[in-house]
């Protein structure tokens, strides 16, 4: 007898990019078919940077075509090449793999438990007479302790750069902290240009320097007092920006109802860790990897942010030597960290599949471990 297999159920990512409806997109890139300005901080270009910088409420910011050029830009103009840096392992590649595109030294800190962001004692007990800057990551959203890093850099005369890739929200007022911050606008990021970057200075001789370095070492005055590179976001990649960014209210309103959603049926089951700007949503599982497993068997494909650690990469390993470079806290929640599908086009139905298979094998690890501590058969 042959056996009918049931049709998969349709595939539910971690996320899915956010895109400006196509009619808009259409009628506003004629703007750029007619003057045929395609880069070099055109129209669009500029007017994003106008928007963002009202959004986010800060200073000054600087656009790139990716994130990654945006962080690599920033350790460029503060000088911090052959530079002991010390950051965290809990994060995306591009964090730790920039220090060492500058010859720099990569010097490892823990993360506490309650926002994934870096530990302020493990932070103070790393700092030596040879450390240059610190390049702390806003985790999930969730900030760091900006005043303590800024106690700590202002006594040891350190630079600090933050890593806010998942840092954006209106009037983010972490944005403002530190030498420089790096925003993300990737296609997973809760704002997009599809690919893109920015970053976040303080005054208008920064953002000189910054632009000067994106473009060539170009400067306003078209002089190249120093050798720069191409990193420049494009007309296309603004202008799905700047489409975006006024969807931004209903976009957050809608990842918040998500995350609600998921709280009402899971907080009393497994660990959440929080998401400030509700740009993830990460929970803590004994059991990740089963969990994670059974998932993509049922066509869900939730994902291990951030699994493994840097530090325990290839390129990595040797760094991690000092006794207080141990990343207890980092290890073990790497081992358990799981971001469930999070968008503003989920639906609950899709929502209530997660949750019922999350539920379901996270149950079946508490029976057994009851099982085991009264020595019950489950046969």
């Amino acid at each position: 007898m042959v056996e009918i297999q049931k049709p998969k159920s349709k595939p539910i990512y971690v996320t899915k990019p956010y895109l400006p409806p196509l009619n808009e997109f259409t009628k506003a890139s004629q703007n750029i078919w007619e003057s045929r300005i395609l880069t070099n901080m055109g129209p669009y270009h500029q007017e994003l940077e106008k928007q963002l910088t009202e959004y986010l409420d800060v200073p000054y910011i600087s656009l790139f075509s990716n994130g990654t050029l945006a962080l690599y830009t920033a350790l460029k103009v503060l000088k911090l090449d052959k530079s002991n840096i010390i950051t965290t392992p809990f994060s995306f590649l591009a964090t730790t793999h920039v220090i060492k595109l500058v010859n720099s030294n990569p010097i490892f800190t823990d993360i506490n438990s309650k926002d994934c962001c870096m530990d302020m004692k493990s932070l103070s007990n790393t700092i030596n007479v040879y450390t240059k800057a610190i390049l702390p990551v806003h985790v999930y959203g969730n900030s760091c302790d900006v005043e303590e890093i800024s106690r700590l850099a202002k006594y040891h005369n350190l630079k600090v750069i933050y890593d806010a890739a998942h840092c954006f929200a209106p009037n983010n007022k972490i944005l403002r902290s530190g030498d420089l911050s790096i925003l993300s606008f990737h296609a997973t990021k809760i704002f997009n240009t599809l690919e893109g970057g920015a970053i976040i200075s303080h005054d208008l001789e920064m953002k000189e320097k910054i632009d000067s370095f994106r473009s060539f070492g170009i400067s306003k005055h078209s002089l190249i007092p120093e050798i720069g590179f191409n990193a420049k976001m494009n007309e296309l990649q603004a202008l799905v920006g700047v489409l975006n960014l006024k969807d931004m209210p209903e976009i957050i309103s809608a990842r918040k109802e998500c995350s609600e959603f998921y709280n009402d049926h899971l907080s009393k089951e497994v660990d959440i860790i929080p998401s400030s700007n509700y740009s993830y949503y990460p929970i803590c599982l004994d059991n990740r990897d089963e969990v994670y497993n059974y998932l993509r068997e049922n066509n869900i494909y939730a994902r291990r942010y951030f699994y493994p650690l840097i530090s325990n990469l290839p390129p990595y390993k040797d760094i991690v030597t000092a006794k207080e470079c141990n990343l207890p806290v980092a290890n073990e929640i790497a081992k358990k960290i799981l971001c469930l599908p999070l968008y503003p086009e989920l639906t609950q139905d899709e929502q209530e599949r997660v949750i019922e298979l999350v539920l379901e094998k996270n149950q079946k690890k508490k029976i057994w471990r009851l099982a085991k501590r009264s020595s019950i058969s489950l046969e």
